[in-house]
């Protein structure tokens, strides 16, 4: 169905060609996983089938790419719409229309599709994806979530014969992640889908593929085969692989399933041995009232990432050699963050009702939630962007929405959804000039933490040319030039791999040593096992549990990291812990 044929492309005046060598099949009705670091030219692979490469983005193609038969070379997008449907990493750049229900018609009223067929089509579409309490709403006031559900559901909608997705859950939360991946199952299955996605959170993902796709450095040739093949070489896998990888498992298992299967040994080693750091299990606990950070549970697993692949942080950092230690006290004069009864209405939404919240110096917070939940109004209200309709929200001795920017700034710094909301220059060079003048931090800062980050990003390339990830990573480096005491990031390993995570837990972990409160909304439970102290979890603009982490995600189905479910009713969370555990274990 896809066929590259010694396949290259190259950007502009670059050097080398952002992928190369690419010579392979993707066979009718399979699910291909496309893996591999950021930047190694996932997104280039994809573009190249739909045909936006060349014909949107520049640059030159060599060799051959054909779709169901199709050149790409001599086919436009236009011309391969209804064969191939595409999902980027950007849902707001696909959107053309303003409410839902017109979203998931538009491709079909571009192909001409009898009215019938369309309306049929769209009813079946808002049931698959759970889209239909939210088919009159104006797309602007979605979730980032809802709008990832919606942009896959404008695709679905006219039956192409191959779909191309990028970055496909990033934004969702587990549940819709795995609604979505459900569908995509049965495309595959029942009408002989071909499927070809790129996806960093391969916890989600791996077990579902058919065949994978590693690109393991920029420009090298790819390496095709049987996911537990590639698996066991590819520089980024998942928990469950890694565990298995320290196990000696093997074959490796792909899914919780198959590790629990194979786990019953390792539960044994284990038994009678306290996870270091683990509130309940000999570590120094704390209450989720007291807020006191000499009772916080010291931040768990390493900074070696969330078990997947992927280099270690420095070991200076914090703890990276996998045993979490509780934090050293935060520095006086580091603010406190006291929300209090607080409601905030968005139109006619109450998007927030009766929140109470407490964030200490030095914690670190997750907060996790359905899509829609009110992570993202929270964390907005708390940079002033809202008025509350009832309660309050202190940070230190200031009120947000009555606090100038100028002011606020010295105060907190949010890391949104969409990092190209703080990008405006025209390189990574001089966004990182403009973030060390307008911080007042000494020349060369923010280049330090891009170096940190992703340390391969020149500082002549545009930002809007950077991946998605590297495009985070950029934006988070502007933000925390500034250091700010509170520090709030909305999604921050939205496409970001396993080593970029271990790098992103280094740079948030010094943070908090050093008395920086951090609040994070995510759907990443790996991340929230492996950094936060707490976790808060939203339903419907309420707090519905908020506790120590290995309480609170341990006892949920939804939220509990893959190790947690593998290992349980053992309360290990990471695979850092585990390591650690069988090295002081006989």
């Amino acid at each position: 169905m896809i066929r590259f044929e010694q396949v290259s492309v190259t950007y502009g005046d670059a050097a080398a060609p952002a992928v190369q060598g690419i010579d392979l099949t993707v066979p009718e009705g399979e699910l291909c996983l496309l893996v591999g670091p950021s930047g190694v030219g996932k997104s280039t692979v994809l573009n190249a089938v739909c045909g936006l490469v060349p014909h949107f983005t520049g640059g030159t193609l060599r060799g051959r790419v054909t779709v169901d038969g199709r050149d790409t070379r001599t086919h436009k997008p236009r011309e391969l719409a209804d064969v191939v449907g595409t999902v980027g990493q950007d849902p707001l750049s696909h959107f053309v229309t303003d409410t839902v229900e017109d979203e998931l018609a538009y491709g079909m009223e571009s192909l001409g599709l009898a009215p019938d067929v369309m309306r049929r089509r769209v009813e079946e579409t808002l049931d698959l994806l759970g889209l239909a309490d939210l088919r009159d709403r104006a797309i602007a006031t979605l979730s980032g979530g809802q709008m990832q559900r919606v942009a896959i559901g404008s695709v679905l909608t006219t039956h192409p014969k191959v779909l191309v997705l990028d970055e496909p859950t990033s934004a969702l939360d587990p549940a819709a992640a795995e609604e979505v991946l459900a569908v995509l199952q049965r495309l595959v299955h029942d009408l002989g889908t071909t499927v070809l996605l790129a996806e960093h959170r391969l916890e989600r993902v791996v077990q579902y593929a058919d065949q994978v796709i590693l690109l393991p450095a920029p420009g090298a040739a790819p390496v095709m085969g049987d996911p537990a093949e590639i698996m066991a070489v590819s520089p980024v896998h998942p928990p469950v692989v890694a565990l298995g990888r320290l196990a000696h498992w093997s074959p490796l298992p792909l899914s919780v399933r198959d590790a629990r299967r194979k786990a019953a040994s390792l539960r044994e080693r284990l038994a009678g041995v306290a996870p270091e750091g683990v509130a309940g299990a000999g570590g120094s606990g704390g209450s989720a009232d007291s807020g006191s950070p000499a009772g916080f549970a010291g931040p768990v697993g390493s900074a070696g990432g969330s078990g997947g692949g992927g280099a270690r942080g420095d070991a200076g950092a914090v703890g990276s050699s996998g045993g979490p230690s509780p934090l050293p006290l935060p520095t006086p004069a580091a603010s406190s963050v006291v929300v209090s009864g607080l409601g905030v209405r968005r139109g006619r939404v109450d998007a927030l009702h009766r929140v109470d919240l407490t964030v200490q110096p030095g914690e670190t917070i997750a907060l996790m939630g359905r899509n829609g939940a009110g992570k993202s109004t929270l964390l907005t209200t708390l940079v002033g962007m809202h008025e509350p309709s009832a309660g309050t929200v202190r940070i230190g001795d200031v009120t947000p929405h009555r606090t100038g920017p100028r002011t606020l700034l010295k105060h907190v710094g949010l890391v949104p959804q969409e990092p190209r909301d703080l990008l405006y220059a025209d390189t990574v060079a001089a966004e990182c000039t403009a973030a060390d003048h307008d911080a007042a931090a000494p020349a060369g800062t923010c280049r330090d933490l891009v170096t940190r980050l992703l340390p391969d990003v020149p500082d002549s390339v545009h930002p809007r040319d950077l991946s998605e990830g590297q495009r985070l990573a950029l934006a988070l480096a502007v933000v925390l030039t500034a250091r700010p005491p509170l520090l709030l990031l909305d999604e921050p390993t939205r496409g970001l791999d396993y080593a970029a995570k271990a790098r992103l837990i280094d740079v948030l972990r010094a943070l908090a040593a050093e008395g920086h409160a951090i609040v994070l909304a995510t759907h990443d439970v790996e991340l929230a096992a492996e950094l936060s102290h707490r976790v808060v979890i939203l339903a419907d603009g309420e707090i519905v549990a908020d506790g120590p982490t290995s309480e609170v995600v341990v006892s949920s189905p939804s939220f509990a990291p893959q190790v947690a479910k593998v290992l349980a009713p053992l309360p290990w969370l990471t695979v850092p812990q585990v390591a650690r555990a069988l090295e002081a274990t006989p």
